[in-house]
This record gives C-alpha cells, sequence and structure tokens, in this order.
C-alpha cells in the first residue's frame, strides 16, 4: 500500500461532512477512498443540515453550529477525527468551527469555494475556473470524484449484461440536466439523440446511456422515444445505475457540457471524451471545458466520432497526496 511519507500507528479517523446530495457527498467520499488507497484509514460519513433561519445565514455568522443542526441530522461530536473533509454549504459552519473543537489536532479539508476566507480550513480544494487562490489552496480542473481503474473493472465485471463482449465502439452517453445557466430543452434532447444514433449506425457500435436526476421530464420523453430504440444499455432512473460500468466498458464517452462532475470522472478513464452541447450559457463552465481541451482530454462534438489519447487525468489523487503530505508534516511535527 502507498504511502506519502508518514504511516500512522493506526487507521486515520477521516470524516465526510455533505449535505447527503450524492454528487456533493460522491466528491468528500472520492478524495477519502484516494486517500485509503494510500494509507490505512477509519471512514465515517457525516450528513449535516442546519435548521432554519439558521440555514439561511452565511457560515461565518452561525456562532454555535452544533446546537443549529436540523432533526434527523448525524450528531457532531468528539471525539474528533484526524482529518475532516466538508464539501458543500451545508458543511461550512462545522468544517469551519472543526480547528477550535479539536484545538488544532483535526486537519480541515474544504471542498469547492466555500466563499469564506480560505484562512479558515487549513487546506481549500476548489475547481481551477473558479479563480480561487492561496497558500493552502489546492485548485483542481473539475471536482473531486470515486472513478478509479479498480473501481470501473469491477462495476462493468459486476453489471449484469456483459457490457464487455458487446459490439465496439462501445459509446458511453453521460446526460445532465438543468443547472444555474443550462438546461436540456426537448428540442435539443432530440438533437442529441439524432447525433446519437447517427454514430451507432455510421460505426455500428453499441449506444450505453444514463440520464440524470436533473434531467427534465420533457427531456427525458424525447431520449426515450428517439434515443432508447438504438442503446444496449438505456437508464432513466430504474434499478441500480449503470454508470461506473458503462465507463469502464466505453470506448468513448459522450457527456452533455452541463456537467463538471460528469466530464471530470470521464476524464480519469483516459478515454475520448466528446461534449455535447446543451442550451444556456456555460458562464465558468466554459472555462472548465476549455481546460478539458488544453489537456487533450475532450473536444466538442462536431456530428463525427474522432479517436484520440491522453493520460488520464487524477485530480483527486493529487490532491490526497497533497492532504497527506500536510498532515504528515503536522504530525511530524508534534
Amino acid at each position: 500500500m502507498k504511502t506519502v511519507g508518514f504511516q500512522a500507528a493506526e487507521p486515520l479517523q477521516v470524516w465526510t461532512l455533505t449535505d447527503g446530495r450524492t454528487g456533493i457527498e460522491n466528491q468528500a467520499m472520492g478524495l477519502a477512498e484516494a486517500m485509503a488507497r494510500r494509507t490505512p484509514i477509519r471512514l465515517t460519513t457525516k450528513r449535516v443540515q442546519l435548521r432554519t433561519p439558521w440555514i439561511w445565514l452565511p457560515a461565518g455568522l452561525i456562532p454555535a453550529p452544533r446546537q443549529t443542526l436540523a432533526i434527523g441530522a448525524d450528531p457532531i461530536e468528539p471525539p474528533w477525527p484526524d482529518i475532516a473533509i466538508g464539501c458543500g454549504r451545508a458543511s461550512i459552519p462545522f468544517t469551519m468551527a472543526m480547528r477550535g473543537w479539536s484545538r488544532g489536532r483535526t486537519l480541515v479539508v474544504q471542498l469547492q469555494d466555500p466563499r469564506e476566507n480560505p484562512r479558515e480550513f487549513d487546506i481549500v480544494v476548489p475547481p481551477i475556473h473558479d479563480g480561487l487562490e492561496g497558500p493552502n489552496v489546492v485548485a483542481t480542473v473539475g471536482a473531486c470524484h470515486r472513478v478509479s481503474p479498480d473501481k470501473l473493472d469491477q462495476a462493468a465485471l459486476e453489471h449484469p449484461a456483459a457490457l464487455e463482449d458487446m459490439q465496439r465502439p462501445r459509446l458511453a452517453v453521460l446526460i445532465g440536466g438543468k443547472s444555474k445557466r443550462q438546461d436540456i430543452s426537448a428540442k435539443r434532447a432530440r438533437e442529441i439523440s439524432d447525433q446519437l444514433a447517427k454514430v451507432q449506425r455510421e460505426t455500428s457500435g453499441t449506444l450505453l446511456v444514463t440520464l440524470s436526476r436533473r434531467t427534465s421530464e420533457a427531456a427525458k420523453l424525447q431520449f426515450r422515444t428517439w434515443l432508447a430504440p438504438h442503446c444496449a444499455v438505456f437508464y432513466d432512473g430504474e434499478g441500480a445505475n449503470p454508470y461506473f460500468a458503462m465507463l469502464g466498458a466505453a470506448d468513448h464517452i459522450f457527456v452533455t457540457a452541463d456537467s463538471v462532475n460528469m466530464a471530470t470522472e470521464a476524464a480519469a478513464t483516459g478515454k475520448p471524451i466528446h461534449v455535447l452541447a446543451v442550451d444556456g450559457q456555460g458562464g465558468k463552465l466554459d472555462r472548465f471545458h476549455q481546460s478539458l481541451q488544453r489537456r487533450g482530454c475532450a473536444r466538442p462534438f462536431q456530428g463525427r466520432l474522432e479517436n484520440w489519447a491522453y493520460p488520464p487525468l487524477l485530480e483527486t489523487d493529487r490532491v490526497a497526496a497533497a492532504v497527506l503530505s500536510a498532515w504528515a508534516s503536522r504530525a511530524g511535527s508534534r
């Protein structure tokens, strides 16, 4: 097992703190799992939420967050962990206070831009397209995630259908939906369906498609009608999501432009990523997709299947190494 400059006598106690939403929790879990590939940890998942009116206040104005937890939230009590990983707005009051509660023993890592001074945390891990800088800021291309070669291989093996035996090229399609500035209209869903069906016909390949919880009902109807008949796998929310299995089996990956997480996860595979345009303005997302293009990971889909190669984008592993190095430095100075 790999280590980073320091091997604890006992497994490191690691907490993740999120509001429990899958996309948020997976970022924190992905970092914890990347750390666990390097040194033994004991992981505790904490799901937190503040009750009203505290939930509406900026994190820095909540003086006693443990006393404002909503019913059903996990308790935040000692013994404090060695490392705390927060992600999302709900986690910030707790990670900001954790260093004080633990008297500096807990190394506090905050994922995403917390909209607070980075000095309130030991390490802040924002996406590079947010433009946050500082001596304790470890900016990443995209977001931390749970994709690893072992996880993808295992998921492909466990999928009920033998994806690896399906006709190549295998085309994994990751479809998102509504975000702050973007969405997939019914019209755009029909256009995407027609584009992908055309690629399938021209290549005689296999389409593997998954929709997300953000895909609107209007868009889903179009995808079910015009895309699903061409697919070997079409997931629209019923049963187990084949997402990881599809990434593992794919030769090419198509990703709608509304999602940072899906594109970052796809880039960890080293497989060509074809970005499907959606409705609306990308804003900071445009900068993210440009950074993927500069690294050779992704290209806008122009209607024709292209082949290229690039080193897998392993940002989560880089952050894990930085966090464990910081912990080793702190432990060595005690």
